[in-house]
C-alpha cells in the first residue's frame, strides 16, 4: 500500500525532474523505468553472488567483469560524484542496456568503445520484452544536478519503503497516475479499481492466456497477474509458473514508448518475459485467431485506421473505420472458443444506428453468448474525458447461447465524478461483482431496480440496443399539492406581508 509519506517522496523525485525542464508526464514516467531498471539489474546480480557464496557454484553475470563493468553497477556508482554519475550512465550504462542480450550487458573495449554480445551458435536469440524496445530510447534527464536527486530519492524509496514486489508495483501504479491526458487516437489509462473489477468478472486461472490487443501501460494484464497471484500462488506448478512469467500475459501497441513501460510495468509484477510486441491490431500485419481464452482491454474509441489496412476478417463482421467497433470483432477473432472478454466501450456503441453498429451488436447476440451490460456514470475516466462507456462481458461462442442479457447501471465507483476524483463513500462496484458471480439470484428484480435481466427477444425487437435507458423504468411518485384556493391565500399573505414591510421602512426613511 503506497502510504502518504511514499507519495511525498516520489511527488519530490517528480518535482526535481520537472524542475529540470522535462515537464512531460510520460518522459518524466519513461526516466525513472529506465533508472530503476538500473537498478534492479544491479540488485539482481547481489542475488546472483549471494547464491554463487553460499553454494560455491558460479553464478552467470549480469556484468561485465571488467572495472568499466563493475563501474556500471548502481551500488557502486551512486555515491561518486554527480558529474561522473551522469557521464557514466549516459555514456556506458544507457547504451549497453539498449544492447543487452540473453540477460547480459555487454563490455566496452579499451578505447571505451562498446562491444555487443555475439549470438550464441549463430542464431538470433530473443530479448526481454523490455530489452527489445529499447532501441529507440534516449535518455533525457538533463543535467548531473537532477540525475543526483534522482538517484538519491529513488534509493531512499528502495532502502527504507519499498519492501517487495507488490510495493514496487503499487510505486509503478501511483506513478502512471500522473498520465492524465488522452492519447491523440482517445487512449488513455484505465483507473485500477476499474480494471480490477473487469478482471474480477472474467476470473482468470494460471492455465489462461490473456490479451490485451491495445495493452498501453499494461494495466489490464499488470491487474490479471495480480488477480492470479491472489487466488493461486499457494497452488500453482513450475510450469504454470514459467508460463505465468511468460506466455500467459500478451499486450500489442502501436506506441513504442508504451511498450516499453508496459514491459517494465509486467517486470514488477514478476512477469519477466511477456509479450509485448508493436503492432497495429486491427490491421492486415495482425492475423492471430483463436489463440487466447481471456481479452481484457479498453481500446481507443475516437481512431479511425485507414480503410486499406484494415483487416478483411474484421470489415467482413463491421464494415466500418471506427476502431471502438473493430477491436470488438478482433476480441472475437483473437479468443478461442469459450474464450471470455471483459471491455469498455463508448455508449454509442450500445445505440448507434448504423450499420456497422448494429452488425457487430447483432454478432454478439446471435452468434455469441453476451452475458453483461454495466452501464458506468460519465466521471469514470476524468480528469481524461467525460465520455459516457460502458462494459461488456461476452463469451465466444460461434454458435449463439445468449438467451437474458443482464444490465447493471452503476451509480458511484467509490471516487467523485468531478475532476479531483475523491474518495467517496458510495461505491456499486463490490455489488457489481456478487451479483455477477450470482446471476440466478438476479432473475427475479424489476426493471427499477439497479441491475435487471433482458430476454434476447426484446433486444432484437429493439434493433439489437443495448442502452440500459431502453429497458430501465423509473418509479415515479406521486406528489399531492395543497388546491389552487389554497396557494393563491398563501401567495395574496404574502403580498400583504411584503406591503406591511415596505410602508414601515419608508416610515423610517422619512423620520
Amino acid at each position: 500500500m503506497i502510504t502518504g509519506v511514499i507519495k511525498n517522496k516520489i511527488d519530490k523525485i517528480w518535482t526535481d525532474i520537472w524542475a529540470g525542464g522535462t515537464t512531460n508526464p510520460l518522459t518524466v514516467i519513461e526516466q525513472l523505468t529506465y533508472l530503476m531498471f538500473i537498478r534492479s539489474l544491479d540488485e539482481k546480480e547481489l542475488e546472483n553472488e549471494e547464491f554463487s557464496n553460499m553454494t560455491g557454484e558460479e553464478a552467470e553475470h549480469i556484468f561485465p567483469q571488467s572495472e568499466i563493468g563493475q563501474a556500471m553497477r548502481w551500488s557502486r556508482f551512486k555515491n561518486r560524484d554527480p558529474r561522473d554519475i551522469f557521464d557514466l550512465i549516459s555514456q556506458r550504462v544507457f547504451p549497453a542496456i539498449k544492447k543487452m542480450k540473453y540477460g547480459r550487458l555487454p563490455d566496452f573495449n579499451d578505447k571505451g568503445e562498446l562491444v555487443e554480445i555475439p549470438d550464441l551458435d549463430g542464431t538470433e536469440q530473443k530479448q526481454t520484452a523490455f530489452t527489445r524496445y529499447m532501441e529507440n530510447a534516449v535518455f533525457a534527464l538533463p543535467n548531473a544536478q537532477v540525475l543526483q536527486k534522482v538517484i538519491t530519492g529513488l534509493d531512499d524509496l528502495y532502502e527504507h519503503d519499498i519492501a517487495d514486489l507488490d510495493m514496487q508495483g503499487d510505486l509503478y501504479e501511483y506513478m502512471l497516475g500522473k498520465l492524465s491526458t488522452a492519447g491523440q487516437n482517445g487512449q488513455f489509462r484505465t483507473p485500477k479499481h476499474i480494471r480490477e473489477m473487469m478482471v474480477e468478472l472474467v476470473a482468470p486461472t494460471p492455465d489462461d492466456r490473456i490479451c490485451d490487443p491495445a495493452c498501453g501501460t499494461a494495466g489490464f494484464l499488470v491487474s490479471a497477474a495480480e488477480y492470479i497471484r491472489r487466488h493461486y500462488e499457494d497452488t500453482m506448478t513450475e510450469e504454470q509458473w514459467q508460463a505465468y512469467a511468460s506466455e500467459t500475459f500478451t499486450g500489442y501497441d502501436t506506441d513504442q514508448t508504451m511498450l516499453r513501460i508496459s514491459a517494465m510495468n509486467l517486470m514488477l509484477h514478476s512477469v519477466t518475459d511477456p509479450e509485448i510486441d508493436y503492432k497495429d491490431s486491427v490491421s492486415k500485419q495482425n492475423s492471430i485467431a483463436d489463440k487466447y481464452t481471456i481479452c481484457l482491454a479498453n481500446p481507443p474509441f475516437k481512431g479511425t485506421v485507414d480503410a486499406e489496412s484494415i483487416n478483411d476478417d474484421l470489415k467482413a463482421v463491421t464494415n466500418t473505420k471506427k476502431t471502438e467497433l473493430l477491436f470488438l470483432a478482433l476480441f472475437l477473432r483473437l479468443m478461442q472458443k469459450g474464450g471470455r472478454c471483459a471491455c469498455i466501450v463508448p455508449d454509442g456503441v450500445l445505440f448507434g444506428s448504423s450499420n456497422a453498429h448494429k452488425a457487430i451488436r447483432k454478432e454478439l447476440i446471435e452468434n455469441h453468448r453476451l452475458q453483461a451490460v454495466i452501464s458506468m456514470p460519465s466521471g469514470v475516466f476524468k480528469p481524461y474525458a467525460g465520455v459516457s462507456t460502458a462494459v461488456l462481458v461476452f463469451i465466444k461462442t460461434g454458435a449463439g447461447g445468449t438467451d437474458d442479457v443482464w444490465f447493471y447501471d452503476m451509480k458511484a465507483d467509490g471516487l467523485s465524478l468531478d475532476d479531483k476524483r475523491q474518495e467517496i463513500a458510495e461505491n456499486d462496484i463490490p455489488d457489481i461483482i456478487a451479483r455477477f458471480k450470482n446471476l440466478d439470484g438476479e432473475k427475479d428484480r424489476q426493471r427499477t431496480d439497479q441491475s435487471f435481466f433482458v430476454p434476447k427477444q426484446e433486444i432484437v425487437d429493439n434493433d439489437y440496443d443495448l442502452s440500459i435507458n431502453k429497458y430501465k423504468k423509473t418509479e415515479y411518485v406521486a406528489v399531492e399539492y395543497p388546491a389552487v384556493s389554497e396557494i393563491m391565500d398563501e401567495i395574496d399573505g404574502l403580498y400583504e406581508q411584503l406591503g406591511s414591510v415596505l410602508k414601515e421602512l419608508k416610515g423610517e426613511l422619512n423620520g
